[in-house]
Formats: structure tokens, C-alpha cells, sequence
């Protein structure tokens, strides 16, 4: 079992701003903030179903401000989770909550009661991007929450960004990969920006003052965004909103896919590969050989990554091969159909990726 989370939605309550882009309601598919006792129903469900496994698991309060919430609530939901930590039960808490509602005290209290994993909300790292979508904070209360949080090792640190924001351009969503990048913090979550019905952006969108990434935009960006986190030793935890019915029914616009990320990774797949074939003979043909679970990342929606590369002059066929991890790949060209005669693989790009 990989890690996971048990997830306890608290929509909205806490932030002191509406945000242009959020509507955590729809994001969450919840409606109303949880009570101390659904936070105990949850956790022991949620137990029993994991049986042995939960030591792998952690609860998660995710979908508003949580150290921004009144602070008898947010310590009764703690109250309500701690009982579940410990040996043959989850391994901690994991919460999200606005770079500007962390501070020393706030990170004593939450320890106390087992929180080990903060996510900030960062979105971006331009002052004025943060400012028009109504964020609040700025990029400094960014880095003085990191500079707060790494005091405390055993917390372990997450960063979130969007892509695609009002105002935002391609040099600003570079700026703000790279100033991630640099406060290394443990994970990162990527989102595309998504026009939902009831937000400020909604209205922009409407009334053409907004537009959103086109799909293949935003997968290429967040391809080349993994690819610097990954390079910084920096975990991509999940790139894209969670598929739910309930969140595409209130989807406007916006480049949303239920597989997003792999999107993402068949473009790195393309990059790899044409990496790997550049200067080779366009004469010949030649068989990838990529693990058996990235058969479909290399191959690209409606076989794209394909058709790309005979558009480059490529002939290629996808074949997956046992003992390959990752993003590794191996390329073998084939003398002549008829012979079937094969080459030793000749280029191999190894990357473990995620």
C-alpha cells in the first residue's frame, strides 16, 4: 500500500479572503465544516477499513485555512484525531492552511497534538498575481511561513502552486516554479487554475477579462515544473484537482482531465524519447522498451507521442520490458522486417521519476 490520506474536508472556514478562483464547496464536494464527532466516525471507519495498513496512512484536514480557523474548533478536531494516532494506528496529521496564518505558537500547538506534514497554499510567487486573485498574502509571508516551519525537522513540508491564475504569464510561472524550487521544501502539489461556477474568476471568464491554459499548455508547463522539482530531489505529490463527479458537475472552463498527470508524464515521455532518437537514422525502424506501467505514457493519448515522432521521420513501436523502473528507456532499431534482425539498444535515458 502507498501512502495515503484519510481526508476530512473543512471548506472555507477560516479563510479571511474569497479568493478569484475558489469555491472549496465544489472542490471538496463538502458542504458543511466537519464536527468533532464526524472527525471521530471518519477516523475509526477509515481504521477498520485499513486494517494493518494505517501505520502508512495519516489524517488529513485539507480544503480551507485550518491554523486560520477559531481556535476552539480547530483544537476540538485535533482533540478528535489524536486518539487515532500512534503504533497500529495512523502515523499523524497532515493539514493545509495560508502561508500567513503560521506562526511560532501556532506550530507548538499543532505538534502537541501530532500534526507532522504542513501544506501552504502559496499559488504564487509574483506580488501582483497574488494581489489581483485576491490571495491576501504576499510571496514574503511565503518564505517567512518556510523559514517558521523548517525550525521544527519533524514537520514535513508542502508547497502548493497554481498555474494559470489571472494575471498570470508564463515568465511569472516560471518565477514562481523556481521560487519553490529554491526554498526545497519536502513536497509539491501542482494545480492547473479551472473556472468554477460561483467564483470571482467565473465572472472574469464571463465577461472575457479571463481565459484560462489551454489543456496541452497546462501539461506542458506542469511536465517541465515535475521535471525541476524532480531535479531538486523535491516529491511531486499530485499534479492536477482530484476527479470527482460532483466537482466537474460545477467545472466552467479550465484545462481539467480525470488523468491529468499523466498527461504530464507522457510529455516527458516525448521529451525523453526524442532526446534519445535525435541523430539516429530516420531509415530504420526502432522499438522503445519502457516498463510495463509507462507503455501508455510513452504511447501519449490517441497514441500523440507517436504520431509526433513519424512526424519527425521516427518508426516506432512501444514495447514494455520487465526489470525497467521509472521513465528508463531503451531503444533498439530493427535492421529489416523481413530478417527481423535486432541492434543492441543504443541510447538508454534512466530516470526514476516519481
Amino acid at each position: 500500500m502507498k501512502h495515503a490520506n484519510v481526508a476530512i474536508f473543512v471548506p472555507h472556514v477560516g479563510c479571511p479572503n474569497q479568493c478569484s478562483f475558489c469555491n472549496q464547496r465544489t472542490i471538496s464536494g463538502s458542504q458543511e465544516a466537519p464536527t468533532p464527532a464526524q472527525v471521530t466516525e471518519i477516523c475509526a471507519q477509515a481504521l477498520t477499513q485499513l486494517k494493518g495498513q494505517a501505520e502508512k496512512a495519516q489524517i488529513a484536514f485539507f480544503g480551507g485555512s485550518f491554523t486560520a480557523i477559531p481556535r476552539d474548533y480547530m483544537e476540538s478536531l485535533l482533540r478528535a484525531a489524536q486518539p487515532f494516532l500512534g503504533e497500529g494506528r495512523f502515523s499523524g496529521i497532515r493539514l493545509s492552511t495560508r502561508p500567513d496564518a503560521i506562526d511560532e505558537e501556532r506550530l507548538r500547538l499543532l505538534l502537541r497534538y501530532g500534526v507532522t506534514s504542513i501544506e501552504l497554499g502559496v499559488q504564487s510567487m509574483d506580488d501582483a498575481v497574488l494581489l489581483k486573485n485576491r490571495r491576501g498574502h504576499t510571496a514574503q509571508d511565503v518564505r517567512d511561513a518556510v523559514a517558521c516551519i523548517r525550525q521544527y525537522p519533524q514537520i514535513e513540508l508542502g508547497l502548493q502552486m497554481m498555474l494559470g491564475l489571472a494575471g498570470d504569464t508564463v515568465a511569472s510561472m516560471e518565477h514562481t516554479a523556481r521560487c519553490i524550487a529554491q526554498l526545497h521544501p519536502d513536497t509539491v502539489r501542482i494545480y492547473p487554475t479551472l473556472v468554477l461556477h460561483g467564483t470571482e474568476l467565473a465572472q472574469w471568464y464571463q465577461e472575457g477579462r479571463y481565459q484560462p491554459l489551454m489543456l496541452d499548455d497546462a501539461a506542458q508547463l506542469s511536465a517541465r515544473f515535475i521535471e525541476l522539482f524532480e531535479r531538486e530531489k523535491i516529491r511531486v505529490i499530485r499534479v492536477g484537482l482530484h476527479a470527482s463527479t460532483f466537482m466537474e458537475g460545477e467545472l466552467l472552463a479550465g484545462p481539467y482531465h480525470p488523468a491529468f498527470r499523466e498527461l504530464c508524464e507522457s510529455k516527458i515521455f516525448f521529451r525523453l524519447a526524442q532526446e534519445l532518437l535525435y541523430g539516429m537514422p530516420k531509415d530504420k525502424r526502432y522499438h522503445l522498451l519502457v516498463a510495463p506501467n509507462a507503455v501508455s505514457k510513452m504511447v501519449g493519448q490517441s497514441r500523440e507521442n507517436l504520431c509526433r515522432l513519424k512526424e519527425e521521420g521516427y518508426d516506432v513501436q512501444v514495447k514494455p520490458m520487465q526489470g525497467l523502473i521509472g521513465r528508463a528507456i531503451l531503444c533498439e532499431a530493427v535492421e529489416d522486417r523481413e530478417k527481423g534482425v535486432m541492434q543492441d539498444a543504443v541510447k538508454d535515458v534512466a530516470d526514476p521519476g516519481v
